[in-house]
């Protein structure tokens, strides 16, 4: 099931406090990334952040659950309406995220 756009561009809009978002369309779903990191999946109008330990530290309620069927476990973000407290899960959480690999030419 694709993604609704105005969904997808809400979400974006309340973590931009964390850095530059990006968003990159897969499938009908999105990818997010903050200064060039992925850090979630943006999947039938959910949002699913990457876990790390910084991230479960700032959660209100820990909540795992794939993305999509065969995928590994993500934390599900169902508040979505408190912008500080998002940018500060997505750059918390981002820190500890790896830069990605360069690409091979």
């Amino acid at each position: 099931m694709a993604c609704n756009t105005d969904f997808v561009q809400y979400v974006a809009d309340q973590c931009a406090g964390a850095g530059e978002i990006t968003l990159k369309k897969m499938f009908g779903e999105y990818a997010i990334y903050c200064n060039g990191k992925i850090f979630g999946l943006i999947c039938d109008d959910m949002f699913f952040l990457k876990p790390t330990k910084a991230g479960r530290s700032l959660l209100r309620k820990e909540e795992l659950r794939p993305p999509y069927e065969g995928a590994k476990d993500y934390f599900y973000i169902a508040d979505l309406d408190d912008r500080d407290y998002l940018s500060s899960l997505v750059r918390e959480s981002c820190n500890e995220l790896p830069m990605p690999k360069p690409k091979k030419k």
